[in-house]
């Protein structure tokens, strides 16, 4: 299955696009629906099958499509390492480049200078928090 053959928005596909991803895996086919539907689920996959890409897509198509989402976090996503938040951080900026959706990468282990602009970065509000 094609990525434009699901219903997201243009401008995500514009951004899939640019990365050049074309192709859903199965993680992204099976899931992306449930998601853009307001469903929950729970979904297992091997490491680099793009589970990233299955979960963010549809949350930053939603979120987008909000008119009164107001300063407030949409989506808060929980990762085990510091390495895993920052990866996914990247990641949700190259989905949502076309689209007027923030996110904030919340870790530990960094200087004063990072906490420092971590804080400021939820006081301005985001919304998406992505955290360890």
């Amino acid at each position: 299955m094609y990525f434009d053959e699901l219903d997201l928005s243009d401008d995500i596909l514009d951004a899939l696009d640019a990365m050049r991803f074309e192709e859903c895996t199965p993680i992204q086919e099976q899931t992306i629906p449930i998601i853009l539907e307001g469903g929950d689920l729970i979904a297992c996959a091997q490491t680099g099958t793009g589970k990233t890409a299955a979960y963010l897509l549809p949350v930053i198509d939603r979120i987008a499509d909000d008119p009164d989402r107001g300063d407030k976090v949409q989506c808060l996503v929980m990762s085990p390492t510091r390495e895993l938040t920052q990866q996914i951080d990247r990641q949700m900026e190259g989905f949502g480049f076309f689209l007027p959706v923030s996110a904030m990468a919340i870790y530990g282990g960094t200087d004063g200078a990072g906490f420092a602009r971590q804080q400021r970065g939820l006081k301005m509000g985001a919304d998406v928090v992505i955290a360890t």
